[in-house]
Parts: C-alpha cells; sequence; structure tokens
C-alpha cells in the first residue's frame, strides 16, 4: 500500500504527511479548516505527491481501495465525529488509523464498532514529537491485525530505525493494545522527566550549579550507557539556550515553573489502580506537575515554617555529583520496570499477548523514552532465556554497592535541606517495599478486621480468620 488519506494537519498530522509523501507515497490531504490545508500544500506541496482535498468525497476519490486513513485529531469526541462523518463514504476493506493520544477503551470500542461495517480500526500510539514524526517516529499500532498488516509496508518505512537493523514499529494486540501501550510510555515519560527535573533542583539548589555546569553534567552523562538517553541529551542542551527576549542569561530561568499535561499521565495512573499495579514513581510524577499548577496553594504555603538541618557537611561538588547520578539512574530503572509491569498485567487481564521484548526494541529508537537501558529489556523480556538471565542480572549488579548506598544517602540530604524529591523518594521507596520480607500491612488488616470484621489470612495456616478484638 503506498497511498494515505490524512484528516488533521496540525504538528504531528502535518509532519506525519511529509514523513508519508518522502517516503514515496502519495498523500491526499484533509483538514476541517480547509484554509489550513491550502497553507500546508503551500507550504509543503513540494515535497511528494500530494493532494489537496477539501471534502471528504475528494478524499475518498484521490485513494484507490482498500483504502488507509490516517485520523489526527483531539482525543475524545473530535475522533468519534469524523468516523461518523467520514463512514458514509467508506466501503468493506478500508482502514482507519487513529494516530492521536486516544483512551485505549475508547479504541475498544470503536474497533468493534466500525467492523460491523466491514472496516478496519487501527489505533495507533505515535511517539516522537515534531521531529521524530517528520523524520521518523516510533509507532505502535493495534486493533484490527489485518488492518494493521495491510499498511505495516508504510509504516515500516515512514518508522525510526531501531539501531540494530530493525524498524521501531510492530503490531501490538487486539482491540486497544496499541493505544495501552502508548499511553504506558507516557506515563514512563512523566516519570523520567519528574526524575531528571529533580536531580537538577538537587544539583542547582543545594550544589550551586550554574546552568554551564549543569549543561556540562547532563552532557556528560549521556555519553554513559547508564543515564544514554534522548531526555538526559535534550536536558543538556536546554540549560545551554540564551533567554532570546531579555538577551539576559539563560531561557530556563524564565520559564514558568508549572507543567502542564494532556491526560495520558493521569490515565496511567487511573488503568493501574484499575488492574491493581504499584506504580509510585509514576503517579508521584503525575501529582507533581498537578501541584506545580497549583498557584494558590503555592502562594499561601510560602508561610509554612521552615526548620531545616544543615548540621551534616555538605559533599563535594563532584562527590553531590556522583550520587544524584547514581539516584537518577536506579530510579529510571524502577520507572521503568513499572510501566513494563503494568503492561504486563493489562496483557494478562485483556488477553493482549504483548510481546514486551518487542515493545522495548520499538521504543529504542525514534521515540521520547528512547535510551540505551531499553536493550537491556528488550533482552530481560526476549526469547532468548540465556540474554534474558544475562541481562537481569546486569541490572540487579547496578542496584548493589554504592549506587544504592548513594541513592540513600541523597534522600537524606534533601529530605534535610528541604529540597522535595518526590519521584526520587517513591523510587526508594516501591524498591525497599518489594526488597522488605515482611510489609506493616499487617496492620492495616488487623485495624479493617477490627472495626469493620474484614477478616484476615494468618501467616502459619491456610484459611480466612476473624478476630475477638
Amino acid at each position: 500500500m503506498n497511498h494515505l488519506g490524512v484528516i488533521g494537519l496540525g504538528t504531528m498530522g502535518a509532519n506525519l504527511a511529509r514523513n508519508a509523501a518522502s517516503r514515496g507515497a502519495t498523500v491526499a490531504v484533509f483538514n476541517r479548516t480547509t484554509e489550513t490545508m491550502k497553507e500546508f500544500i503551500k507550504a509543503h506541496g513540494n515535497e511528494g505527491d500530494f493532494v489537496a482535498c477539501e471534502t471528504y468525497q475528494q478524499l475518498i476519490e484521490a485513494l484507490p481501495a482498500p483504502r488507509a486513513i490516517l485520523i489526527m485529531v483531539k482525543a475524545g469526541a473530535a475522533v468519534d465525529g469524523v468516523i461518523e462523518d467520514l463512514r458514509p463514504h467508506l466501503s468493506p476493506g478500508d482502514i482507519l488509523i487513529d494516530g492521536g493520544n486516544s483512551l485505549y477503551s475508547d479504541t475498544d470500542t470503536r474497533v468493534k464498532h466500525v467492523e460491523e461495517h466491514g472496516i478496519h480500526f487501527v489505533g495507533m500510539g505515535v511517539s516522537g514529537g515534531e521531529e521524530g514524526a517528520l523524520r521518523g517516529p516510533s509507532m505502535m499500532p493495534g486493533g484490527d491485525q489485518r488492518g494493521v498488516e495491510s499498511i505495516l509496508p508504510l509504516l515500516e518505512q515512514m518508522a525510526a530505525d531501531d539501531g540494530a537493523g530493525g524498524k521501531c514499529v510492530t503490531f501490538i494486540g487486539n482491540g486497544g493494545a496499541g493505544h495501552f501501550v502508548k499511553m504506558v510510555h507516557n506515563g514512563i515519560e512523566y516519570g523520567i522527566m519528574q526524575l531528571i527535573a529533580e536531580a537538577y533542583d538537587i544539583l542547582k539548589t543545594i550544589g550551586g550549579y550554574t546552568n554551564e555546569q549543569l549543561a556540562e553534567t547532563f552532557s556528560a552523562w549521556n555519553t554513559g550507557e547508564d543515564l544514554q538517553s534522548f531526555l538526559v541529551e535534550i536536558t543538556a542542551k536546554i540549560f545551554r539556550k540564551k533567554d532570546d527576549e531579555t538577551k539576559k542569561g539563560e531561557l530556563i530561568d524564565y520559564i514558568k515553573d508549572a507543567a502542564g499535561q494532556k491526560g495520558t499521565g493521569k490515565w496511567t495512573t487511573i488503568a493501574a489502580l484499575d488492574l491493581g499495579v504499584a506504580i509510585p514513581t509514576i503517579n508521584a510524577s503525575v501529582d507533581a506537575r498537578v501541584l506545580s499548577g497549583d498557584e494558590t496553594n503555592r502562594k499561601i504555603s510560602q508561610m509554612l515554617p521552615e526548620e531545616l538541618d544543615t548540621s551534616e557537611p555538605m559533599p563535594q561538588p563532584e562527590k553531590l555529583r556522583s550520587i544524584v547520578r547514581s539516584a537518577l539512574e536506579l530510579s529510571i530503572i524502577l520507572c521503568y520496570e513499572q510501566g513494563f509491569g503494568l503492561m504486563k498485567k493489562a496483557s494478562e487481564e485483556y488477553k493482549w499477548n504483548l510481546d514486551l521484548g518487542e515493545i522495548a526494541r520499538i521504543w529504542r529508537g525514534g521515540c521520547i523514552i528512547r535510551s540505551a537501558y531499553l536493550a537491556k529489556l528488550q533482552a530481560a523480556y526476549g526469547t532468548d532465556k540465556r540474554a534474558a538471565t544475562a541481562a537481569n542480572e546486569a541490572v540487579m549488579e547496578r542496584f548493589q554497592g554504592n549506587r544504592q548506598q548513594d541513592f540513600r544517602v541523597l534522600l537524606q540530604l534533601t529530605a534535610s535541606r528541604g529540597v522535595p524529591t518526590p519521584a526520587l523518594s517513591a523510587s526508594l521507596n516501591y524498591y525497599d517495599a518489594y526488597r522488605k520480607e515482611r510489609l506493616p500491612q499487617s496492620v492495616i488488616q488487623a485495624q479493617r478486621d477490627f472495626f469493620g470484621a474484614h477478616t484476615f489470612e494468618r501467616t502459619d495456616r491456610k484459611g480466612t480468620f476473624h478476630s475477638s478484638w
């Protein structure tokens, strides 16, 4: 298949259209606001074989059957609106692809709805931002398998390289599997971004690092396999960006400290709660964004008393940098593990048969959370048992000795100096909760039985018990 229709010419839709055209596909483009479509053609019409369409009928006529049409509009009601408006023009065998950040349960519903009309529906997560969409993203198509198989040759041409001879796209699973995996990708992204932000705060607030020193630090970290990643790479560049408005210093110091979100982080938290999976690093990162935007309470809270413990000596700058590096690396590992644990549970619950090794592979290029660590995850969840064992042993080795000790020392330091570290702290608590042989939830079960006769299990015999407290 070498034809594609694209509905919605915002940043991502426009760049995916340009990507497909640059690979030799004929791309029919439509936008609800016709002027946007005309501006797109004016700006990019010479980059490939584009067909300008002002109506859905023109779009259909521009594409040979079976047609593949990529929908790039805002998640939610707008997607349903496009489907309903477009459906009367479609023929059995046509393929609709939702490439936005739709809620996975909505995708599951849409797959079932359009298949009644002989239409294949694909819910496809796309990661890489505007540059990735143009040059080569990571793509996570799920839904109707026959539909995915039909468009896979074109998607493989459009996708990023995985660095090992493959392309960053694969069939994820039935129903809403593709959008679920993209949602978890975004949840991991939330976590890693927050962890990096906390590392920055520690180095700047406690260590007194300048922006140039921060840039040098993150640049150096990005050269090692422990922290090499797209997000660490761009963070180093952020600290060097000068402010074009004031011409005074770096832009980072003029950016308001309130982080936005579009919902996928919150959806990840909700899905984890529904499935009974602990993802505390990701949850803490969502909370941190919510708190950062709570301007009223943040202003009031500045009047709260501050009693700090500065009796412990400060580490030397190089030592501080080293212990922050250790804490950041281990926390990022735990954040990935939480996300993969959530996908594993969802795969079992929804019978998606997710290939977690393949998911790690297609995240190695193009996507926002691409990193050197994903090669270990690919091996750990792969089919080669010897490679999986070696990968798991290599990960466990990172938690031995000085790195874990540094992690603990750092959190003592930040607590004593009053620097909030919600995601770093959640990561270590997550690790310790799994490591500890006996947890204090025995008290909670006793409390529940005391006031509500909820019963409890015992450690020394099987069965359910209730006590007369």
